[in-house]
């Protein structure tokens, strides 16, 4: 079962970047970003790709520029997430054959980003607007646009914002921390799971 979840890794190393990643697998999540101010991001996400891209959606974070987006494809990435609305960076990712969420938090972001191309719309952070903003944004986006909350959105509320029509969610510091070892991962991502599941019932 493959969850409208991304776990982003802000912060993880390439020594311990597949033992997370497979952690989180485990617990059944299978989209991950490596943010690009972790240290030295790229050998973290071609050590994953290489490892499990045939079972996860493997890409980076806090993707801001079309040469960090060459990057990450060569590092075998297919995901490309950014805090911001660069159509440049959409139309790269999407050239490159990747997804592309790029954050938005107004509806003018939200329709330049879908005009670039993009495949869902990250709102972020979530905090600002909240569940009743992405709710009143939702009324005018065209059918079927997928909207992640990040920022703000985790398993204490994933029942308000899925109420709210948001479709997915952008996990950080609840699933890792640096410093977290693979069991740590593995048991908090088996509690956001659990989460997750019960709020869709």
């Amino acid at each position: 079962m493959s969850r409208p979840l991304i776990a982003i890794l802000r912060g993880v190393t390439p020594p311990e970047a597949t033992d997370i990643c497979a952690a989180i697998l485990e617990a059944g999540i299978n989209r991950i970003e490596v943010p690009l101010n972790s240290p030295d991001p790229f050998d973290s996400i071609k050590a994953m790709a290489a490892a499990y891209g045939d079972r996860a959606l493997i890409g980076a974070g806090t993707v801001l520029s079309t040469d960090d987006v060459g990057r990450v494809a060569q590092a075998g990435g297919k995901l490309v997430v950014s805090p911001n609305c660069d159509q440049r960076v959409i139309v790269a990712t999407k050239t490159a054959g990747m997804q592309s969420w790029p954050g938005v938090m107004t509806p003018t972001e939200c329709f330049a980003a879908l005009k670039a191309g993009a495949d869902g719309l990250k709102i972020f952070p979530a905090s600002i607007p909240g569940p009743d903003g992405v709710k009143s944004m939702r009324a005018v986006l065209p059918p079927g646009t997928l909207v992640y909350a990040v920022g703000g959105a985790g398993p204490e509320n994933f029942a308000q914002w899925i109420a709210a029509s948001a479709d997915g969610f952008g996990i950080g510091s609840a699933i890792y921390k640096p410093g977290d070892r693979p069991e740590d991962v593995s048991r908090k991502a088996k509690a956001i799971v659990a989460a997750y599941d019960q709020a869709v019932q």
